[in-house]
């Protein structure tokens, strides 16, 4: 089968992945690939504005925000005339197949497009124009760019996790200063339909309020805001956060604006209280791992489906379901978004919004239902971050249903020696941001010391264990369970949450700490990739942990644009090392004369890093010079992972069989 003429109308953050991706795969395959400046604008104007890509035009997109291709709103495409011309100028280039990155106002233009095609084609040569029977057919295949989060069938869009970032980031800032001059902070975010982007920021910072357009506040919602802040307060908080989507309203349809909130609790409590609008700050900025991974598979899954295209095949649309690629029909997916509110249609929204009023909302003791269920809490293995986050929903959540908390300092070390103490509500406020593990870790396991664990568990009561750690964490539970035969007190439900930033553990696609390390790693390739830029002719050779696992080399070198990764799972010798070093010597002859290798720290016990920067630097002696940089504990670095706990009290309740439970997460949500 010859390959088709590829072409691209791309419309924000992350899509220059999802470019990249489909120019190099569309290359890989054979086929001529074309991307447009301008949008649907460009192909309407034609000209300089269709250009053929090349495998170097794409480089150095990785890590650039927004579109370098440019995009515009084109009125002129939504007529009949604008579209006979848009026709007009892919014939004049053979080009049959588009892929369009954009909402779904862009994919349905698409589609309208392909359905009108082959009668915009005889209007062509009614005209006097060109059109050979190889133009009689045009495939459209789509991946959606938004940072709402509001198209139906895929679980993330690109664009989100990196708008996700930014308002982070900034409450972050805020915090800080908040907490300095004990403020309230109204943030207004993006979401004139959809409130994914305040929904989740909220669950992640611990708000205090949030606003959305899916779900108005009940009647008398002033008052009640005010009392939970007011009790915030009282209970020795000394800032509150607000956040508000833009596109907020009460129930008889009214705006909620931030201005509004903030002259309400200004005029109710007589907080000092400012308003931050964050604006477009939310679409630019550099694109997360994650937004980069996404678009970069889902680049390459488009061009497949386009290969896979018959004449009779529809329009589709590349989405992320679980933690897989998948085409679903484009205008089915459209459809819905336009007969069903975003509630209706997300399968996380509801629980994101579930989760958030569990853990904000603080019951009093006479609503808490009775229960004689004792937890313990506690971090085993290596720090990684999301852990401080996963001990508050859990107290919370525990709490919420009556449970009595325990925290555990420093792993099943502390556990022996009787370091445990019941932990409240307030206790864990604020820890969502906080880096490491406030409640300690180690890695020792517990065989050593089984006794002392069972007589503590013994003196507190404690009916029921959650773990969260790595791999030790895994090896503790096992060890406690070969003991239950002489040990009684271990004969209870135990539950392991995967925290570790080698995501190496079985049974799940992601653990707590891997995609704050790999952001973290990216984010350091990005400032060696610019300073490789600078000085030309440099190869700069980069060591990321993971053990014996690859993970973090990998999917770190995929999401920056790493030109080789050495890692446990894929053996290699010296003829791929010298396979490698010469493919960067060719590739200094070109315009990009930089390199940059990943190597996980346990790839190959002869082949460390040291020696291959040394070989990379006898080898390349005239061509390149070679740097080297171990990344080392920074990739445990802080940010807040966002992901719901409430299924891991619930499995405590469950579990009265007393097995062990693994709480699993699939794809991003």
């Amino acid at each position: 089968m010859k390959p088709p003429n590829l072409f691209f109308s791309i419309l924000l953050t992350g899509m220059n992945a999802a470019v990249r991706a489909v120019v190099r795969m569309g290359i890989y395959v054979g086929a001529k690939v074309y991307f447009i400046h301008e949008g649907y604008q460009g192909m309407v104007d034609g000209g300089d504005n269709i250009k053929e890509a090349t495998w170097e035009s794409v480089s150095s997109m990785l890590q650039v925000g927004g579109t370098v291709i440019g995009s515009a709103r084109c009125k002129e495409f939504r007529t009949h005339e604008g579209r006979l011309k848009a026709a007009h100028n892919l014939v004049q280039r053979g080009i049959t197949n588009l892929c369009v990155i954009g909402g779904d106002g862009s994919l349905t233009g698409a589609n309208l497009f392909r359905e009108e095609w082959s009668g915009l084609l005889n209007e062509l040569l009614e005209q006097g124009g060109e059109a050979v029977s190889s133009n009689s057919v045009l495939h459209i295949v789509g991946m959606v760019g938004s940072i709402d989060n509001d198209f139906c069938g895929t679980d993330m869009t690109i664009g989100t996790d990196s708008a996700l970032h930014r308002i982070i980031e900034v409450v972050d800032a805020i915090m800080t200063t908040a907490q300095s001059h004990q403020r309230t902070f109204v943030l207004e975010v993006m979401g004139r339909h959809c409130g994914y982007l305040a929904l989740v920021s909220a669950l992640a910072c611990g708000a205090d309020w949030v606003f959305i357009p899916e779900m108005p506040p009940d009647d008398g919602w002033e008052d009640n805001m005010c009392q939970k802040l007011s009790e915030s307060r009282s209970r020795g908080s000394r800032l509150n956060i607000i956040i508000v989507a833009e596109g907020a309203t009460d129930r008889q349809g009214q705006p909620i604006t931030s201005s509004f909130v903030k002259d309400l609790v200004v005029r109710c409590l007589g907080f000092d209280t400012r308003v931050t609008i964050l604006g477009h700050v939310q679409r630019g900025g550099t694109p997360s791992a994650f937004d980069r991974i996404l678009g970069s598979r889902m680049g390459v899954e488009a061009v497949l489906a386009l290969l896979e295209a018959s004449t009779d095949t529809p329009a589709c649309v590349v989405s992320l379901v679980g933690n897989q690629a998948v085409r679903l029909p484009l205008m089915e997916c459209v459809q819905m978004v336009r007969t069903n509110s975003f509630f209706s249609i997300c399968r996380s929204f509801e629980n994101n919004l579930s989760t958030y009023r569990l853990l904000s909302y603080h019951k009093l003791d006479s609503e808490l239902p009775n229960s004689s269920f004792n937890v313990a809490v506690l971090n085993v293995g290596a720090p990684a971050a999301g852990m401080n986050a996963a001990v508050r929903s859990a107290v919370r959540v525990g709490i919420t249903e009556g449970h009595k908390m325990f925290a555990v300092n420093d792993g099943f070390e502390g556990f022996a020696k009787g370091q445990i103490k019941e932990i409240k509500w307030g206790d864990v406020g604020g820890w969502t941001g906080q880096g490491g593990s406030l409640l300690g870790t180690k890695r020792t396991l517990p065989a050593k010391r089984l006794a002392k664990i069972a007589e503590q568990m013994r003196i507190h009561n404690i009916n029921a264990l959650l773990v969260i750690g790595g791999f030790e964490a895994f090896e503790s539970l096992l060890e406690l369970y070969e003991a239950r035969a002489h040990h009684e007190e271990f004969c209870v439900p135990m539950c392991i949450l995967p925290a570790t930033i080698s995501n190496n553990v079985p049974g799940t696609d992601h653990s707590l700490g891997a995609d704050t390390s790999l952001n973290a790693i990216v984010e350091t390739c990005d400032r060696i990739k610019q300073s490789a830029s600078g000085t030309k002719r440099r190869v700069f050779i980069i060591e990321t942990m993971g053990g014996y696992c690859g993970y973090l080399a990998t999917v770190g070198g995929l999401a920056a644009g790493a030109d080789t990764v050495y890692i446990y799972e894929e053996a290699f010798d010296i003829r791929d090392l010298q396979a490698n070093v010469e493919h960067l010597t060719q590739k200094m002859k070109t315009t990009i004369q930089r390199g940059l290798v990943l190597r996980n720290e346990n790839c190959n016990e002869n082949f460390t890093t040291d020696f291959i920067y040394q070989l990379y630097s006898e080898e390349g002696r005239g061509v390149f010079d070679c740097r080297k940089n171990i990344l080392g504990h920074m990739q445990q670095m802080c940010v807040r992972f966002i992901k719901c706990i409430k299924a891991l009290i619930t499995a405590f309740v469950l579990n009265n069989d007393s097995k062990i439970s693994l709480f699993i997460m699939k794809g991003k949500d």
